[in-house]
């Protein structure tokens, strides 16, 4: 379909990275002037500004995704993470949380500092090497302003005289003019139409065409479409800076100042997890997911200690790690095999997480322990250096850093052969590609979520009044991964059209969130619990069965899912209750637990690979019609994809009918010269004497060899009002015998005429290209509403239709233009609907053409709107035939041209 761009007639890229680069601009100046008098602004009130600069920089980050600037979207994620953690540690100074004194804010902002300082350096260096240079220069000026920073944080009173804040003001003030300047071109590039634009500000098209070429050159490997994985270990590092610089003495000790870092870590990876899914990289987004609980489960317990220490830690409070680091540790490691011939070095990233994960779970002290701290800092290092080898493989050109791509394969499957193990296609065509395609499934991810959840509960006691709230660490595993990553996993099915996983997902999270604050926060002490708890845990017993129910026509992967978790909640309602019998709570989760580790990998290998993916079993019963076993015969191909248009045409060749997306709905096509297909399209329809179906090309020049049984008028205006969504209704004529249609020729239009259609729409010109002019007619029952996505194709037709090229939503739910053409050689022109394109468009190209083909003199247009009398009369029986079209008492008046055009407008809509 048409991308944005061309619909709207604007840049959107251009416009997202001029409030990126200002918005930088922006943040830089508040630090400037911040630097350049200290202690003199509110810290609350510059940290709040800091944080809406941060949301600006996101917005425009996601904005650009797509774009091939890899360097601005991580340099704006990265930037984002930084001020957000910087403006919460100011509100906190500001609401006094955090002492004002110098060893407090050398805590606070070290960690940050020495994360952020390397990673725009490295950014810097690749925007050197590789363009653009104005975002090189930034990202190097805010590498020398945090590095001054951090030498001033740590110079105290034997520093040099000189050495001040006013270096760090003189970077950000760099940083701050780099961006006016950018500006300015914009702004100037506006004023002139294009004519002018200041050096690297993009202004130029022979810049926007040396950048097409360069963007042309680059080779690409699976995964280099995820552009926000860089930012992605950008936060690993982060979370890892904060424990790793108490391992290395650059911190004398750990404290509440710090959790803002470990918090921004957390948001920065759970964005660049569901940036990931809809960058179709699945890996990519369970990967940063779990780097998530990391960061999330070292925040929690940092900020406990320092809370129960008065601030900062060194207090001893019992935090127990339940067995949830070590399935983390697992997951990791799956994951990081999963991704072993796309990337060795993202194994090796893996496989560090999860020995970090292993040291959480061997020492007492989790997460805050001697053996934690030392795994952090082989963390910090190598996602430092994976962050460089990404970010420069992604910047393009003939120089990359090797990562080991494809050297597993090589080495375990036979020369030639070893494509048929990983995916490198859609392993089976027949399954439907579910709802919007913008995101990839996110299943294995919401499985894994429940196995933390199960296994963090497996050793974790109630809190009690004895040993206070959140007295073990649980809350990472119960409430954030079971809890929202579940949610985030629920909601990208829902966007798929998935609806039972979506709805297990969701209802799961729910739980999971609410139990898990109840039992292990303290919410409800154990003398509470009663009746009213569990008749709540009772309605969420009773909706689980109706989940368990959906999934017997799922899998029995998911039956046993769904079962298991009725497990899991039985325990709830017995320790509401007060019944719960001694380690039948510890058995379920242990049960639980291992089901949706098997669920996690059988999910994840169907991702990625092709031969050995786990089996899922089949479903214990099959329902008839369209959600039954008869879908499997019927492709769901990806419109993206040209393979996938290459075979709807090889169905529509051999006589098939396909349902295919348009610059509006959904429809039903067949190709014009086979009859018999025609036919099998025509007989779809209730009262098919009544619908006649319309005539689509790819373009006048399959028109080209009868040419000359056209009118110049005629064929002038169909040149210049296509392609577009406006159906132009003309006289049926010999032209028509030329697309070998033998007798189904009858059932497309009426004797007298014709509608005539050019769609804008890519997929569907090409498809046409490849079969020839095709009848089309709406995809759906007669009186029912619109098809607008490819879920409902096969759901109204059934068995009617042969294969389905998915696009997922259709762009537009309106009714196109029809034009009648009938009388356009007495230079009449009539609109029997006016839609998409407006009637002053249609007009104006048709005056331009009558204009070119004959002297003014001849006259104007005769009549370019509804003629009076017999027209109204017309016209108020298609009004009558589009409301009323199922009464058969109203179809005898209806004009031959006015059914065309209803015909047209039923490409849309049948209702």
């Amino acid at each position: 379909m048409s991308s944005p761009a061309e619909i709207t007639g604007r840049s959107p890229p251009k416009l997202h990275n001029s409030v990126g680069v200002l918005g930088i601009a922006a943040g830089s100046l508040l630090v400037s002037i911040e630097s350049y008098a200290p202690g003199r602004f509110e810290p609350t009130a510059l940290g709040l500004l800091l944080l809406v600069v941060s949301a600006l920089l996101a917005f425009a980050a996601i904005r650009r995704l797509q774009c091939e600037a890899s360097v601005f979207v991580n340099l704006c994620l990265i930037l984002s993470a930084l001020w957000a953690g910087q403006g919460v540690i100011m509100v906190l100074m500001g609401q006094g949380a955090i002492g004002h004194d110098e060893q407090s804010t050398r805590l606070a902002l070290a960690p940050g500092l020495v994360a952020f300082a390397p990673a725009c350096l490295l950014l810097c260096f690749v925007g050197l090497v590789k363009g653009p240079v104005l975002l090189a220069a930034m990202s190097g000026a805010v590498a020398f302003a945090l590095s001054h920073r951090i030498a001033l944080l740590y110079a105290g009173p034997s520093a040099a005289p000189g050495f001040g804040s006013s270096g760090v003001a003189a970077s950000y003030l760099v940083v701050a003019l780099v961006g006016l300047y950018y500006g300015a071109g914009r702004i100037a590039h506006y004023l002139s139409r294009g004519a002018l634009g200041l050096p690297g500000t993009a202004g130029s098209n022979k810049q926007g065409a040396r950048g097409g070429e360069a963007a042309g050159r680059r080779k690409r490997v699976p995964g280099d479409a995820n552009e926000t994985a860089v930012a992605g270990y950008a936060a690993c590092a982060l979370a890892a800076s904060v424990l790793g610089c108490r391992a290395l003495g650059i911190t004398a000790q750990l404290s509440g100042g710090q959790v803002p870092w470990l918090g921004a870590a957390f948001a920065l990876q759970l964005l660049v997890s569901v940036l990931s899914f809809r960058s179709n990289d699945a890996l990519g987004g369970v990967f940063f997911a779990f780097a998530s609980l990391v960061s999330s489960g070292a925040g929690l317990q940092l900020g406990l200690w320092a809370w129960h220490s008065g601030g900062v830690v060194g207090g001893s409070v019992s935090l127990l790690p339940p067995p949830a680091p070590v399935v983390l540790a697992v997951l990791f490691l799956v994951a990081s095999l999963a991704a072993a011939d796309r990337s060795l070095a993202e194994v090796a990233v893996g496989l560090v997480l999860a020995a970090s994960c292993v040291a959480v779970a061997s020492d007492s002290s989790g997460f805050l322990g001697v053996a934690s701290l030392r795994a952090a800092v082989a963390v910090f290092l190598a996602a430092l250096a994976f962050f460089f080898v990404r970010l420069f493989n992604l910047a393009g050109g003939d120089i990359r850093i090797p990562v080991g791509q494809g050297v597993v394969t090589r080495l375990v499957c036979r020369r030639g052969g070893y494509a048929a193990v990983f995916l490198t296609a859609d392993h089976d065509s027949a399954a439907p590609v579910l709802g919007y395609s913008r995101y990839t499934d996110a299943e294995s991810l919401g499985h894994a979520c429940n196995a933390l959840a199960a296994f963090g509960m497996t050793l974790a006691a109630p809190a009690d009044a004895a040993a206070g709230p959140l007295s073990t660490l649980v809350l990472p595993w119960v409430v954030v991964a079971g809890g929202l990553l579940q949610f985030a996993a629920g909601a990208i099915s829902f966007s798929r059209g998935k609806t039972l996983e979506s709805t297990a997902f969701v209802f799961y999270s729910l739980m999971w969130l609410i139990w898990g604050v109840t039992r292990y926060a303290g919410l409800a002490a154990a003398g509470e619990r009663g009746f009213d708890l569990s008749a709540g845990v009772i309605c969420f017993m009773v909706l689980n069965l109706f989940v368990a129910l959906g999934t017997v026509f799922l899998s029995k992967m998911w039956f046993a899912s769904a079962l298991c978790f009725e497990l899991i909640m039985v325990s709830f309602l017995l320790e509401a209750l007060g019944a719960l019998p001694r380690r039948y709570d510890e058995a379920v989760t242990v049960i639980f637990g291992l089901v949706s580790c098997y669920c996690f990998v059988a999910s994840l290998s169907a991702q990625t690979l092709h031969r050995f993916a786990l089996p899922a079993g089949k479903p214990w019963m099959q329902l008839g019609g369209p959600a039954g076993a008869a879908h499997a015969s019927c492709p769901h191909l990806p419109s993206r994809k040209a393979s996938s248009v290459q075979q709807i045409a090889e169905i529509m060749k051999n006589g098939g009918t396909c349902g295919v997306p348009t610059d509006t709905v959904y429809v039903l096509v067949a190709a014009c010269n086979r009859p018999e297909a025609v036919r099998k399209a025509y007989r779809s329809k209730k009262q098919a004497e009544h619908r006649p179906m319309s005539l689509w090309i790819s373009g006048t020049r399959q028109l080209e060899p009868v040419r000359h049984l056209f009118s110049p008028l005629l064929w002038g205006l169909m040149e210049a009002a296509w392609p577009s969504s406006v159906s132009l209704v003309i006289k049926r004529g010999e032209w028509v015998d030329s697309l070998g249609m033998g007798d189904a020729a009858s059932l497309i239009g009426t004797p007298d005429s014709i509608a005539v259609r050019y769609p804008d729409c890519t997929v569907t010109t090409q498809l046409i290209d490849l079969v020839g002019p095709i009848a089309v007619t709406s995809a759906n029952p007669t009186g029912e509403a619109d098809t607008t996505h490819h879920n409902q194709v096969y759901a109204k037709l059934g068995a009617q239709v042969d294969g389905v090229l998915c696009d997922g939503p259709s762009p537009e739910n309106i009714a196109s233009t029809v034009v009648d053409c009938t009388k356009i050689e007495e230079g009449v022109l009539k609109f029997f609907r006016v839609g998409l394109v407006p009637k002053s468009k249609v007009l104006k190209m048709f005056e331009e053409v009558r204009a070119r083909l004959q002297p003014p003199a001849q006259g104007g247009i005769t009549n370019v709107g509804f003629e009076q009398g017999e027209d109204e009369d017309k016209d108020r029986h298609h009004h009558h035939y589009h409301e009323e079209e199922d009464r058969d008492d109203q179809q005898q008046d209806i004009t031959p041209a006015v059914l065309v055009a209803g015909a047209a407008m039923r490409e849309e809509s049948d209702a």
